[in-house]
């Protein structure tokens, strides 16, 4: 690079330039860096004569880009001993994770939170590394602490610190999802319009329940005292808010309280909320169903039972005629439609409807709730249903003719279901063995209901496609808990204390943000597992002398899309000392400009 003065009749002005080869060989001048006019360099200058700062100042760049560029030779004893302790592999791939952490400003939440708290801890330090490791290390707090060490940056905490700042995070839970929400919409444009609503379960290695910890109905089928956890997400598939409840309650009131909060906290307007039929009881369709003035505040869109319908309403959802296809005027019957033509296709029917699908005996006075029932059919979800079925009726048989002590059936899924137990002989004598046999009323009411899904939804001027596409995405909340639980091992939990476990909550929530942010960056072409093994993969090795550090994983497409999507690049041969601290540097001092939501969306 060279100092270029550009001189004019009253001033001058001052470029940084280099000569560059085109792919043609012809070589040009390009511009670096403008220094200024002779004012502007007299003022940086600091009383320096200004043509000797500015050509200080070129001589500066030309070192750090040798430095940067020149080869580095590391030589290595085979006779020679490694000191013992002494660390050389170091992870880098939660420098992709911290690029996230500091976009969404979770640094100047924790900044906030210490002015009205007294401690000496760093609690940005210690949340962001009890983050990566859930994400990287998933273990207990104890252990989060000795995984940190394997990141590049060491860790200056200590185990006590971990736990007095878990107390701290649980004291200001509400704040921190609130505040995580408003810096995430300085990132990306959330879709905040429709939120989908869901519940599930953690349980505890104890036997013993006390406070949140309470014996109820397991989503895993374990024994063991439970903590409820309920969650929103919004469109883009990023988690909005969570709480957490006891084990034993009913998870259908645990809808409002949050709702309540978000709306009020997070300063968000008209919303649809979108919930499974577990969650969709009468008081929550109700309260969302909310209009001012003629214009639609709160809406909701829900499955609905087909089972459970009333008998005219079943009768109507389940008849051959009447059904259309979206964008089409044609009436179909499908009785009996080919499955070579229309086996992706989804036909439809609906009706606007009053009637109370609770089954429970309407108060005197209550105003109806008016309700759109759409009920869908496809060939390819009956056939899908016919031979999981099929499946479940297998096993049932071998239960059967092995005679094991069959067991009521635990969930609707269960092949138990279809064995039945003869308590008598046609005669009606008393057995004196249990009979077991294959319930084929069981399977013949079933088999009716094979290829319907059904709706439910107050929305007046939505579109009937529009309405199946906004409840197919429900799968993205199911997939957020089962990241949580499998991924991140947010279960089984060991923590005692109530405001701890809380804070555990809180850290496996946020870890799943900063997680589908990036996953949304990456164009949604990975895998959680990929995504994750990768990062946890991608060691460096750190070269004896402070001579640098050297890649120890395999550069992959995935490893080139983590580097693009961070601005940086850990896979040279070989890093200096300086380089990767700029570079560590660089994750955490990204500039807070508005980006479009295309960044994150897949």
């Amino acid at each position: 690079m060279k100092l270029t003065v550009s001189k004019s009749k009253n001033s001058a002005s001052f470029y940084v330039q280099k000569s560059i080869r085109k792919e043609n060989g012809t070589v040009a001048s390009v511009t670096v860096e403008k220094l200024g006019n002779l004012d502007e360099v007299k003022a940086r200058a600091n009383g320096m004569d200004p043509y000797e700062w500015a050509q200080a100042y070129v001589n500066e760049l030309n070192r750090k880009e040798y430095d940067e560029q020149k080869s580095i030779i590391v030589s290595y004893s085979p006779s020679k001993l490694i000191h013992t302790g002494e660390q050389r592999s170091y992870n880098c791939g939660y420098l992709f994770l911290q690029d996230i952490y500091y976009e969404l400003g979770i640094d100047r939440i924790c900044e906030k939170i210490k002015e009205r708290h007294s401690f000496e801890y760093d609690l940005d330090e210690i949340l962001s590394r009890l983050i990566y490791s859930r994400i990287l290390y998933p273990s207990s707090k104890l252990s989060a602490s000795e995984q940190s060490k394997r990141f590049l940056e060491q860790p200056d905490f200590r185990l006590h610190d971990i736990y007095r700042a878990l107390s701290v995070l649980a004291e200001e839970n509400d704040f921190i999802q609130s505040e995580l929400y408003k810096n995430s919409t300085e990132v990306s444009d959330r879709d905040s319009t429709v939120l989908y609503y869901d519940c599930t379960n953690y349980y505890f290695e104890l036997e013993e329940e006390d406070g949140l910890r309470r014996y109820g109905r397991s989503k895993q089928h374990q024994p063991l005292p439970l903590v409820g956890m309920g969650m929103f997400m919004d469109r883009d598939g990023i988690p909005l808010a969570f709480d957490i409840y006891p084990g034993n309650r009913n998870e259908q009131p645990t809808l409002k309280p949050l709702e309540k909060k978000i709306i009020k906290d997070f300063e968000i307007g008209s919303i649809i909320v979108c919930t499974d039929a577990g969650l969709s009881s009468a008081a929550n369709r109700k309260f969302n169903d909310k209009t001012i003035r003629g214009e639609q505040i709160r809406g909701f869109i829900t499955t609905q039972s087909v089972k459970s319908l009333p008998e005219n309403l079943k009768a109507f959802a389940t008849d051959t005629e009447g059904w259309h296809l979206p964008g089409d005027d044609a009436v179909y019957s499908i009785k009996d439609l080919d499955p070579e033509i229309y086996y992706d296709k989804v036909f439809y029917k609906d009706r606007w409807i009053t009637e109370d699908l609770s089954g429970k005996e309407k108060k005197s006075g209550a105003r109806p709730l008016e309700q759109h029932l759409i009920v869908s059919y496809s060939i390819k979800y009956s056939l899908y249903q016919k031979k999981i079925r099929e499946g479940q009726i297998d096993r049932a048989v071998r239960m059967i003719e092995k005679g094991e002590s069959i067991r009521k059936a635990k969930t609707q899924n269960d092949p138990r279901r279809f064995v039945g137990h003869m308590e008598m002989t046609e005669s009606g004598e008393v057995c004196t063995k249990k009979v077991l046999y294959l319930d084929e009323g069981r399977i013949s009411d079933e088999e009716q209901y094979d290829g319907f899904y059904a709706v439910c939804t107050n929305l007046n001027d939505a579109e009937v496609s529009d309405i199946i596409k906004i409840n197919k995405k429900r799968w993205e909340i199911e997939e957020c808990f089962r990241i949580m639980k499998t991924e991140f091992r947010a279960r089984p939990v060991y923590l005692q204390k109530e405001d701890r476990i809380k804070a555990h909550f809180l850290t496996c929530f946020m870890s799943l943000v900063i997680y589908r942010f990036l996953e949304r960056r990456l164009g949604g072409g990975y895998t959680c597992s990929e995504i994750v093994r990768t990062l946890r993969d991608m060691q460096m090795f750190r070269h004896s002398g402070k001579c640098g550090y050297s890649p120890a994983y395999t550069r992959t497409e995935l490893t080139d899309a983590l580097h693009e999507t961070a601005g940086i690049r850990t896979d040279y041969e070989i890093i200096s000392e300086i380089n990767m601290k700029r570079l560590i540097r660089k994750t955490k001092t990204k500039k807070r400009k508005k980006k479009s939501a295309k960044s994150f969306k897949a």
